[in-house]
C-alpha cells in the first residue's frame, strides 16, 4: 500500500501543471490557498486568497470559474472569498510564488485588480459585473521561446506585479493567471490558470481606472492571444483590455 501511495504522488506530481504557493506582500510572507491540504484541516487555515480547484486549468472563457478558479463545470462550488486581506502601500510590488511550473505550457502571465467595498472584499463575489482592470502583463519576447511563464518554470522565481500609485485606498481582489497555449491551436485549446488574492492598499490618490472588464467577458475564445499556435515563431497578443497605467 505504502508503495502504491508513492506511486499515486508521484504520477500526479508528474501530471501537475500549477498555482500561486506563495507571496510576498508589503514586506510579509503569505502561505496562499493549499488546495490538497486546506479543504482537510480542521480549523481551516485563514488566508488572503481564494479556494481553487487544484493544479488544473480552466478551459472555458464564458464560466464562471474563469474568474478566480473553481470547478462549475464538475459540480463543485467555484471560488469563493477569503477571510483576510494582506496590507500593502499603493505604488508597491507584489511577489507571486508559483509551484514549479512545466516548461512545455508556454504562455503569459496577467493580473488583474478589481475595487472592493468599503467593508473589505471577504464578503464580496464580482459576479458578471465589469470590474476588473489590467496591471501587469507579460507575453511573449519577440519570437523566441522566452515566455511570461518561462521564469516560473525555475525554483525560486517570481512574478511581480505593482500596485498602481493613483488608485484610491481600500480594499481589492487581485486576479492574477498563467494562460498555458501549448494546445491553443487545436481541441481543447488554451488554458487558464486564475486565482484571487486580497488586498488592503493603503497612501492612494484618487484615480478610477476606466476601461474596466468582466469575468466571463474579457475574453472570447476566438481571440487572437487564445487561439494562437505557440510552435510558430510569431509575434503574440495578450488578451484582454490594454495595461492601466497612471
Amino acid at each position: 500500500m505504502k508503495y502504491i501511495a508513492s506511486a499515486l504522488v508521484f504520477a500526479t506530481a508528474v501530471a501537475a501543471h500549477g498555482y500561486v504557493d506563495n507571496a510576498t506582500i508589503g514586506g510579509k510572507a503569505y502561505t496562499f490557498y493549499q488546495p490538497y491540504q486546506d479543504p482537510y484541516m480542521n480549523p481551516k487555515p485563514q488566508r488572503i486568497s481564494r479556494p481553487i480547484q487544484g493544479n488544473g486549468p480552466v478551459e472555458d472563457v464564458t464560466i464562471s470559474d474563469i474568474q478566480c478558479g473553481g470547478y462549475a463545470a464538475g459540480g463543485i462550488k467555484g471560488s469563493s472569498p477569503a477571510p483576510l486581506h494582506a496590507e500593502a502601500a499603493a505604488g508597491s510590488s507584489v511577489k507571486l510564488s508559483w509551484t514549479l511550473w512545466p516548461d512545455t505550457h508556454m504562455g503569459p502571465t496577467i493580473t488583474y485588480m478589481a475595487k472592493c467595498p468599503d467593508s473589505g472584499c471577504n464578503n464580496y463575489m464580482p459576479g458578471s459585473s465589469a470590474v476588473w482592470f489590467k496591471v501587469q502583463e507579460e507575453g511573449r519576447v519577440g519570437t523566441s521561446n522566452v515566455w511570461g511563464s518561462t521564469p516560473m518554470t525555475k525554483p525560486g522565481s517570481v512574478v511581480t506585479y505593482t500596485i498602481p500609485k493613483c488608485i484610491s485606498s481600500g480594499y481589492y481582489l487581485v486576479r492574477h493567471e498563467i494562460l498555458a497555449l501549448h494546445a491553443a491551436y487545436q481541441y481543447p485549446g488554451a488554458q487558464f490558470y486564475p486565482g484571487c488574492h486580497q488586498l488592503k492598499v493603503t497612501g492612494g490618490g484618487g484615480t478610477r481606472p476606466t476601461g474596466l472588464v468582466s469575468f466571463p467577458g474579457a475574453y472570447k475564445g476566438s481571440d487572437a492571444g487564445i487561439t494562437y499556435d505557440a510552435y510558430k515563431a510569431q509575434t503574440y497578443t495578450i488578451p484582454g483590455p490594454k495595461k492601466f497605467t497612471c
